[in-house]
Formats: structure tokens, C-alpha cells, sequence
């Protein structure tokens, strides 16, 4: 006799994961939701829409950026996971726009630099080149020995090597922190770490939004913001999501000078999980407020297709460059 029951066997769940999603007690026991939370378990594809439109060259690539994570090169050493990651410190010329380029320090050849993933749980070995001309370091934000905080200067031409385990859970960046540090992060040392759970999240389109200014002049103030390297890229090439589908969008606010901006999606709401730190959303909102490092993972689905724009609620921050779109495609 075949077993019709929602939750069979094979798929039942504790209570404790039940009141981590929010639907066990307050009476949200409905045999949709209890369906909606087996589909997102059981879901094993998630559809990413093909990015087959224009890409820049050079160091900075948006398009390739939203979705591009460095999982680094595994190994098993006493019995443990080594994820080993290779940092290089260079030089680079961004253009701007038709009229303005700007050199930059880059990593591995791109702006921001790549977007590195690991499992709680797992060590961390990142090898760092510096062959940018000045010297630099790397500081990864997260729980680490003092030795591998990256705040030691690394001449150009030498070398370092950081080591730790990957926690907690949660989104993280890691930053150049030699003095100004606030140069050394404008002109380009800075990218995204996350660390994965324990338990993974549900299947979703993800994809990475990092918010930089550039301060071409040297006064301490931003003459260009942009999401994922170059301003207004995304405004001119929208993101491609399809419409019902769960979006977890990484979100990093590195933009100096400037004490808060705000990140603001139009015709929807999202649901916050602020520095990426929990299994749980904090809030929903459809605009947040991020301080200078601050970062959170903001999930979302489009009921109608279209193209919805999103951008810091700062108009005069958004009209320098840190506006795009997603193109919501029909399922």
C-alpha cells in the first residue's frame, strides 16, 4: 500500500528542523507548507540562465563574477581537509567608463578578487604572492590565531602562507590592511569568503553583489561606486533569474569613505540573514543598511517576470555607478 503521507518515512523531519524553517508551531502546520519544505529538500537542480551576452575583458568580468566561486584545490592531509586557495597581488588599469581609467591593485587578475568558499570545519591554507609593487598583506575576517591575521606587511616579490580552520559559519571578505588601508581596499585588495554550514542550505540561484567606490583622485571621496567591479555594468547588461525561483544573494558592502549605504530591491521583498550567521531570517525588508564591511545573504523569488532594479537608496551613490538589474526570464 503505497505511503501518501506528506511526511513519509524516508523524509521525515525533526522538530527542531521544522522550527528552524518556521513551520512548526504559531499553527503553521498546513499540508502546503509542510509540501513546500519537502520540495526545497528534495530539490536537487536549480536552473541558472544562460549568460550568453556581452562580458568586458581584463580585470573585471561582472557577468562572470555573480556566479564564479573558488572552492580551492582539496586535500586530505592526517585525516583532515586542506583547502588550499593561491592569492596573487598584481597591477591592473580598469576603465571606468569611455573617458576615465584608473589604476588598481588586483588579485589573481580581477576586481574585486575571487569569491573564496569552504565548509565549516574545514582548513584553510591561502598561499599569497605579492607582485603588486608596494607592500601588502591579506586579513581574512572570521576566528583565527594572532600569527594569521594578516597584518604583517609582505614585501613585493615575497610570499606568505595563511593557515586556519574555516569558521564560523557565515559570509566573510578578506582585506588588505596595510596602512592606508583605506587605499589599499579602494584600489582594489578586498573580496568575499564564505563559509558554508555544517548542514547545507536549500538548493538556490546564488549569486554575489559586492559594492565598491573608487576614489580616482585621491581626496578621500568616491567619484564612481559599482557592483562586482564596474560601474553601472549590471544597468546595461541586467542579471538573468527566473521568475519562482529562490535567489540567495550574497551581498558585500566595501565601500570606503562613505559611513552606510543602503541596498534597496524594487517590486519585492527579501528575506535577511544578516552576516550570513544563521539558518533563520532576522527580518524582511525590501532595503537594508550595511556599514563598511557589513554583509548579509538576502533571499528572494520574482512572482512576475520583467526587469526590476536594484541600487544603494543613496540616489546621489546609486547615480555614480552602483545601479543594476535582474531580468526576471518566465518559467
Amino acid at each position: 500500500m503505497p505511503n501518501n503521507s506528506a511526511l513519509g518515512q524516508e523524509n521525515r523531519w525533526s522538530r527542531r528542523q521544522l522550527l528552524q524553517l518556521g513551520l512548526c508551531g504559531a499553527g503553521v502546520t498546513s499540508t502546503a507548507a509542510l509540501w513546500r519544505l519537502l520540495n526545497l529538500k528534495t530539490q536537487l537542480k536549480v536552473r541558472v540562465p544562460s549568460m550568453d551576452m556581452e562580458t568586458t575583458e581584463g580585470v573585471t568580468n561582472p557577468m562572470k563574477m555573480l556566479r564564479d566561486f573558488d572552492y580551492g584545490t582539496l586535500k586530505q592531509e592526517n585525516g583532515r581537509t586542506i583547502r588550499e586557495f593561491h592569492l596573487t597581488a598584481g597591477t591592473s588599469t580598469i576603465q571606468l567608463n569611455s573617458a576615465v581609467s584608473y589604476n588598481i591593485w588586483d588579485l589573481n587578475g580581477r576586481i574585486p578578487g575571487p569569491t573564496l568558499r569552504a565548509k565549516q570545519g574545514d582548513r584553510v591554507r591561502v598561499l599569497f604572492l605579492n607582485k603588486a609593487g608596494h607592500a601588502h598583506s591579506l586579513h581574512f575576517h572570521g576566528i583565527h590565531p594572532a600569527e594569521m591575521d594578516g597584518i604583517r606587511p609582505i614585501k613585493h616579490g615575497s610570499a606568505t602562507i595563511y593557515e586556519f580552520d574555516a569558521e564560523p559559519y557565515g559570509v566573510h571578505l578578506y582585506h588588505c590592511h596595510i596602512e592606508p588601508v583605506t587605499r589599499h581596499i579602494v584600489k582594489g585588495l578586498y573580496g568575499m569568503f564564505i563559509i558554508d554550514p555544517p548542514t547545507p542550505r536549500p538548493p538556490a540561484d546564488e549569486v554575489v553583489l559586492v559594492m565598491a567606490g573608487y576614489d580616482i583622485n585621491d581626496d578621500n571621496h568616491n567619484e564612481y561606486y559599482a557592483f562586482n567591479g564596474l560601474p553601472d555594468h549590471y544597468m546595461h547588461h541586467p542579471i538573468p533569474i527566473y521568475q519562482d525561483q529562490l535567489i540567495r544573494l550574497y551581498v558585500l558592502n566595501i565601500i570606503e569613505f562613505d559611513p552606510a549605504v543602503t541596498f534597496h530591491l524594487h517590486a519585492n521583498f527579501f528575506d535577511v540573514y544578516r552576516s550570513g550567521m544563521t539558518l533563520i531570517p532576522s527580518e524582511k525588508t525590501d532595503v537594508i543598511t550595511m556599514g563598511v564591511a557589513e554583509r548579509h545573504i538576502l533571499e528572494f523569488a520574482f512572482r512576475y517576470p520583467g526587469k526590476y532594479m536594484f541600487h544603494p537608496h543613496q540616489d546621489a551613490i546609486a547615480e555614480k555607478g552602483c545601479m543594476g538589474q535582474f531580468a526576471v526570464i518566465a518559467q
